[in-house]
């Protein structure tokens, strides 16, 4: 059953019941399965960025199990990086025959056909993280462009006054991820007419070493004391972006942008290395991918789950859900990732930046 049609069937079968997400029920209702016996399977893109291993994969297999009475299985793979790979992946999991799947592509594009293949075996998909073509059912993620807001806003504030007296460099993410489109246009939105961009960049597999070399062709092209500020679109690029503003001899370094929240950026922008990332709370994204998905394995309508829906190349209104995003500074690193249990102050203050954490404290207030 092809994905319109299996939307449709969907629908007629849950519109005159509702289901507990997490129960079994007695409800005889035809085509919903009440089983908690689900096998999910979860295509992560990379592990690079620390977010996918350290915080989507647990919270999405606990929130698998807590849906499913601890009766679900969750099969994970992750590409690194390459989209062949994940192909066969996703290839191997309708081999499995998976109820489910949850797929953050490498490629948008270069899924689809495999994305096809699961559409075909009557194997729902849910897009996580980054929209992917091809007939999926589901798609969770931040508000992509609202990121590129944050950041090009937030690079205006930090550059003040000296916004027009040099050059900003634009560190984009990867031309396979559609979400890197997003960022980058949002970041335009704020930035163009309001600072000269002297050179941007599309980062080949959102790699740090990629990042890095392309800002020290930056530093050679333009010169380091021309760049006022660098739009970094995520916190692995920035450390390389960094590594090579140092590299460069640049002790006063332009505000530099990020994303993820990751422990090294947080701990940069304590250092005054990094400017700011963009916080994006994974648990609430995460968690709305595995009901999501729990919901079409047991072929119920998404309802409330999906809160809007969005076209794809592919497909029309995919029903989704948003998550929004939170723009992290100095200044409020206790009240985000601190708060929210992301990180302890004894992980970010460790010896290297305990001066940096006291000086930031001193101003501040109890950090604990």
């Amino acid at each position: 059953m092809n994905a319109l049609l299996r939307r449709a069937a969907v629908a007629a079968a849950t519109a005159a019941m509702v289901v507990p997400l997490s129960g079994c029920g007695t409800t005889e209702e035809p085509g919903v399965r009440l089983s908690d016996d689900i096998v999910v399977g979860l295509l992560l893109p990379e592990n690079q960025a620390a977010r996918y291993e350290q915080f989507d994969k647990p919270v999405i297999e606990e929130r698998i199990a807590r849906l499913t009475n601890s009766k679900g299985k969750v099969l994970y793979a992750n590409a690194k990086h390459d989209a062949g790979l994940q192909t066969q992946q996703l290839e191997s999991m309708i081999d499995e025959q998976v109820d489910v799947l949850i797929v953050d592509a490498v490629d948008a594009k270069a899924i689809a056909g495999a994305i096809e293949k699961a559409d075909e075996a009557g194997i729902p998909v849910v897009a996580f993280d980054r929209l992917a073509e091809g007939p999926i059912d589901g798609y969770v993620s931040f508000d992509n462009e609202q990121v590129g807001h944050i950041q090009g806003k937030a690079l205006l504030e930090a550059l003040g006054d000296d916004a027009r007296s040099g050059k900003v460099v634009m560190m984009n993410g990867a031309l396979t991820d559609p979400n890197a489109a997003m960022f980058k246009k949002g970041a335009h939105t704020e930035l163009d007419g309001k600072v000269e961009i002297g050179l941007e960049y599309d980062t080949k597999d959102w790699k740090p070493e990629n990042a890095k070399a392309n800002m020290d062709a930056a530093i050679a092209t333009l010169g380091k004391d021309a760049i006022t500020g660098v739009y970094s679109a995520n916190d692995g690029m920035a450390g390389g972006i960094i590594s090579a503003l140092k590299g460069a001899g640049l002790t006063d370094l332009p505000p530099v942008t990020g994303q993820d929240a990751e422990l090294a950026a947080v701990q940069r922008i304590v250092a005054g290395d990094q400017y700011m990332t963009v916080y994006k709370q994974y648990a609430p994204e995460a968690a709305a991918a595995a009901e999501m998905a729990i919901l079409l394995a047991r072929n119920m309508s998404l309802g409330a789950a999906a809160h809007t829906d969005i076209d794809t190349p592919t497909e029309k209104s995919v029903p989704t859900v948003r998550i929004p995003v939170i723009a992290l500074t100095k200044e409020n690193i206790k009240e985000t990732v601190v708060a929210d249990g992301l990180y302890t102050v004894e992980q970010i203050c460790v010896p290297e930046f305990a001066d940096a954490c006291a000086e930031l404290a001193s101003r501040s207030g109890p950090s604990r």
